[in-house]
């Protein structure tokens, strides 16, 4: 099971999702189907539904990049050791996504596909997953397509 603690601190995001809490406990219940880390265990999290300017910020505390980006993660674990936890209840950390970000891009898709691709991109950072090489790139970017394919696909 995985739970999802959703906190908004723009209010554009309920012009786009109505209900952020209800939207994603539905999403949230297929992804066990696909990564076998949500098998058995009790997963929490917290996501910042904010804008750019706070991912900014952000961005620059935590990793010294003065400029916006569309999501942050920031895992609770280590990825070594994740695989040590015996716990069955375990908070993997936060997501911080941009409005503005994902609504412009957006107008090339919609707001729902792109807000879905980052979230769930930010959801892998938390359990370890990264793409700082190209190895590391294609194993993640499959991963994301499958939990994708899940929401999209009949």
């Amino acid at each position: 099971m995985i739970k999802v603690n959703v906190k908004i601190g723009k209010k554009s995001w309920h012009s786009k999702i109505k209900n952020p809490t209800k939207y994603f406990i539905t999403r949230l219940k297929k992804i066990p189907k696909e990564v076998s880390f949500f098998n058995k265990k009790h997963i929490f999290f917290t996501i910042f539904l904010t804008d750019s300017l706070n991912l900014k910020k952000l961005n620059k505390k935590f990793r010294n990049k003065n400029k916006a980006t569309d999501v942050l993660s920031f895992p609770n674990y280590e990825k070594k050791n994740l695989k040590l936890i015996k716990e069955k209840k375990i908070y993997i950390g936060d997501i911080a996504l941009s409005y503005e970000i994902i609504n412009k891009r957006s107008l090339k898709s919609s707001f729902i596909e792109e807000f879905d691709k980052v979230w769930i991109h930010g959801l892998l950072h938390l359990i370890g997953y990264d793409h700082v090489k190209n190895k590391n790139y294609f194993k993640m970017l499959k991963v994301e397509k499958k939990i994708y394919k899940l929401f999209y696909l009949k």
